[in-house]
Formats: structure tokens, C-alpha cells, sequence
């Protein structure tokens, strides 16, 4: 079983989805399943159907949450000292050197990424790049609309 690499912020938005499908969803998923098994014949129930259906997601998401938690390594980068280089868990400023415009990423795991939400998956091709570099450093980053260059203005640990 392979480690996968986490910080303390996507650790703990798991564990709330978690209990929220475990206290919340499927008290809610059952009841529905009972209500629908109340009026008769399930054949042609598309209540009870849909809840069945929507029971087997609440499960086999509640499965893969315990499977990454448990196969989980919590890198809490605020605990490491600052030494300008971007690691797992680092927070970059970059500057976009095509339009000048910067932008901040921070470096996460799988299961964590959202590039709507600036959070950038390590092993893209953006997170791969920035690995290792420091300020100041330029990088380039090869992008399915084509080369981009990127300068490093800043690396916290936050």
C-alpha cells in the first residue's frame, strides 16, 4: 500500500466529508430507502431505486475517504523551516512572464487538487516543475495550450 502524500488542510476537509456522508447523508440515504420500501412494490419504485443508488455512492465514497486517510502521509509544512525551495505543501508566487500577471499555487496531494482553487496536484506538470526550484529561479512549463514561463517571487511554508 502506497503512501500518498497530504497536508493537515486536505486531511482535515476529508475527515469533515467523512462524518458529514457518515452522520448526515446516509441516516438520510436509509430513511429514504424505508419511506420508498413503504409504498409497495420496488420494481417499479423509482424512489426506492434512486436511493439505492444513491446509498451505493454514499458507500463507495465513504470506502475511498477511509482508504486515502488510511494510506495518508500528513506533511504539515508550517512544522519545516523556510529554506526558499518549493516542497510538497509550499504555497508559491509565480509571475507569469508571457502577461506579467501573478499567481499563487500551493503544492498538494491527489486528492486534494483544484486548479479553480489554486490548489496544484504535485505531480502535474505546473507542481513537477515548481519541485525544487526557489526564488528568483525561472521555470517552463510545457501546457496543453503550448510552453509557459513563470517566474519564482515567493515560497512560504504557511
Amino acid at each position: 500500500m502506497e503512501k500518498e502524500p497530504i497536508t493537515t488542510q486536505g486531511l482535515k476537509k476529508l475527515q469533515e466529508e467523512l462524518e458529514d456522508l457518515k452522520n448526515n447523508k446516509r441516516p438520510k440515504v436509509v430513511a429514504a430507502i424505508a419511506e420508498a420500501r413503504a409504498h409497495g412494490d420496488l420494481k417499479e419504485n423509482a424512489e426506492y431505486h434512486a436511493a439505492k443508488d444513491q446509498q451505493g455512492h454514499i458507500e463507495g465514497r465513504v470506502l475511498e475517504i477511509n482508504d486515502i486517510i488510511a494510506r495518508a502521509n500528513v506533511i504539515d509544512v508550517s512544522k519545516i523551516d523556510n529554506t526558499g525551495k518549493v516542497i510538497f505543501g509550499s504555497t508559491v508566487s509565480v509571475k507569469d512572464l508571457e502577461n506579467q500577471s501573478k499567481k499563487t499555487f500551493k503544492i498538494v496531494g491527489k486528492d486534494e487538487a483544484d486548479i479553480s482553487k489554486n490548489l496544484i496536484y504535485f505531480k502535474s506538470p505546473i507542481g513537477k516543475s515548481l519541485i525544487g526550484k526557489s526564488v528568483k529561479d525561472l521555470i517552463t512549463v510545457n501546457t496543453p495550450s503550448g510552453e509557459k514561463n513563470f517566474e519564482i517571487l515567493e515560497v512560504q511554508y504557511i
